[in-house]
């Protein structure tokens, strides 16, 4: 068996990688060399290959668009790219509330309100369902009708805001006012959110 001496490559190669784990002090400023070698690299390598290669993305201000014409290799927008809102976002249009609407509302708080002993959760729901969106309605399986507080609507439905495209619409029962959203839908007007006003 050969005998190890501090002579020969084995001998540099163990003292270079033995000397970062002799002290804490060592392998932090081994931690820190590293650190330092892989930022400088990130920096350094981006601008020596530049974005002269091929599929590079263009800089800011340039544009691979159909608004864009060809400059060489590179496209150009004619205009520059919008970097803020250039008005504020338009609000809803109000609009008188749409009697089919307020039809709706009241025809989903009859079924909201129609839960007899020994319903289960599914045939709740079948009655809701021609007035709710289809989105809505996983919402509502959540919903007990055991635990619903309320038994009839005790009044008409009124329209406490109206939009183009919503309404809102609060409907009175034996127990809590009910706040609908009615909204605007391709299938005709549909229940999207309520919440029970008190």
């Amino acid at each position: 068996m050969p005998i190890r001496t501090n002579r020969g490559r084995a001998a540099v190669y163990r003292r270079l990688w033995g000397w970062p784990l002799r002290s804490p002090t060592h392998l932090i400023g081994t931690f820190i060399v590293v650190v330092a070698v892989l930022v400088a690299a990130g920096i350094v390598v981006p601008r020596l290959v530049g974005d002269s290669g091929a599929g590079a993305t263009p800089p800011a201000g340039q544009s691979t668009g159909a608004a864009g014409s060809a400059t060489g290799d590179r496209l150009t927008t004619t205009s520059p790219l919008p970097t803020r809102l250039s008005e504020p976002l338009a609000k809803p249009t109000t609009a008188p509330p749409a009697p089919a609407a307020l039809r709706v509302a009241a025809n989903w708080a009859a079924a909201w309100v129609n839960h007899p002993q020994g319903v289960t959760n599914e045939q709740w729901l079948e009655g809701l369902r021609p007035y709710t969106t289809e989105e809505y309605l996983p919402v509502m399986r959540s919903v007990n009708p055991a635990n619903i507080p309320a038994t009839k609507v005790t009044g008409e439905p009124s329209a406490t805001a109206s939009f183009t495209s919503s309404v809102e619409v609060q409907v009175p029962t034996d127990g809590p006012t009910l706040s609908i959203t009615v909204v605007s839908t391709n299938a005709g007007w549909r229940v999207a959110d309520y919440h029970q006003a008190g």
